[in-house]
């Protein structure tokens, strides 16, 4: 057995979901929407599932997809891309394993913001890297440049950078962005940017690129999902986008990952990209709105509920909410006692983690969320 995946557990979204669905525990732990997804969607999926090639479709993506991707962007970030820097994966993880395997030579360092996704790590050290981790603390979670400048050597190569942050709820800021750009070229990175929640952000805001910033057109890989743009997580549809010189290699490791992604799907997706934009102004405003009514409902609870300005999740302070558990405590007597499924956010560190926060995602129906409400008026 290869000791890498040997010594790995079931990863904790399976992990509190199987529970969940054991107990009979409202489910707030992974993140997946209730809903069915936009209908029109779906139905551009079976109509094209049944009227055109189930056959194996181009390697880097139909040229329709590509070229819907790419104009998505032009349409919603300003980015100048051409459908050829597209490929399609099958869903944002196999992109990002496609471009480690494709970027990261053995003994290069690849600098990492913990609290990350799962599978970021694993990925890094099959490949080879060295991870090099920078701790993100509440309640800003923000990137330094002290904590930079403590990772950086000679043999930097990549920045992975999740922007918006899952279990975070946050967005980069402007200075972050310009702080990476900076690292990036001085060091002559690449960044990889996991930008899945791109469309999944609040309040106004807008989602910006680390790709857009000065110096970083050549040196960035965009990762998309259209699992999270149209709420539906088990269509595993991805793409990354990158200049010719590093698209090029990244589609070699693609080929050998899952060579391509369903026909019918990237017919959906390439439908879905081009909506009218009030599509996904009301998809925000819904999960806004999933958000406040979560939010305040905990608050009114005493729950200490930190801000969330994109993804579908927002967390709970247990030390300023009064309660002496640390998350993984805290997660295990929510489920058993009051039925309620959580992630503790101690599950995306790999070191020295934070362990006083628990993540919720509200990205379900009004009675499920008041259901769980109700169920969480008792506390440890």
């Amino acid at each position: 057995m290869n000791p890498l995946y040997a010594g790995l557990g079931t990863t904790i979204f399976e992990a509190m979901s199987a529970r969940a669905r054991a107990t009979g525990a409202i489910n707030l732990g992974q993140g997946f929407p209730d809903g069915r997804g936009p209908a029109d969607v779906l139905a551009e999926a079976a109509r094209a599932l049944l009227e055109e090639s189930n056959q194996y479709p181009p390697m880097a993506g139909t040229p329709a997809s590509r070229a819907a991707v790419a104009e998505h962007y032009r349409v919603h970030q300003a980015l100048d891309l051409d459908p050829g820097e597209v490929i399609v994966t099958s869903g944002a993880t196999e992109a990002l394993a496609a471009a480690i395997f494709a970027l990261v030579t053995p003994g290069d360092e690849v600098v990492m913001f913990q609290p990350l996704y799962d599978a970021y790590l694993p990925l890094v050290r099959q490949a080879g890297g060295v991870a090099k981790l920078v701790r993100l603390e509440p309640p800003e979670w923000r990137i330094t440049a002290e904590a930079l400048a403590a990772v950086a050597s000679a043999r930097t190569r990549l920045v992975l950078l999740n922007s918006p942050l899952n279990p975070t709820g946050t967005m980069i800021s402007p200075a972050e962005l310009s702080l990476l750009a900076d690292f990036c070229t001085s060091h002559d990175a690449i960044a990889i940017c996991d930008e899945v929640w791109e469309h999944v952000v609040f309040d106004g805001a807008q989602h910006r690129s680390l790709m857009t910033m000065p110096g970083m057109r050549n040196r960035t890989v965009k990762i998309g999902s259209a699992g999270k743009i149209f709420s539906l997580t088990g269509w595993k549809v991805g793409w990354m986008c990158a200049t010719p010189a590093i698209s090029s290699v990244l589609a070699k490791a693609h080929q050998f990952l899952t060579f391509t992604t369903p026909p019918n799907l990237q017919a959906a997706v390439a439908y879905g990209l081009s909506k009218d934009p009030a599509y996904f102004e009301d998809m925000r405003a819904g999960y806004q709105r999933s958000r406040d009514r979560l939010a305040d409902g905990l608050t009114k609870l005493g729950y200490a509920v930190l801000p969330s300005a994109a993804t579908y999740f927002l967390n709970i302070d247990l030390a300023a909410s009064g309660i002496a558990l640390d998350d993984v405590a805290f997660a295990e007597w929510l489920i058993e006692q009051a039925g309620v499924a959580t992630i503790p956010v101690s599950a995306f560190y790999a070191e020295d983690a934070v362990t006083s926060v628990v993540r919720l995602c509200f990205a379900k129906q009004d009675a499920t969320l008041d259901a769980a409400l109700e169920r969480m008026t008792r506390r440890p």
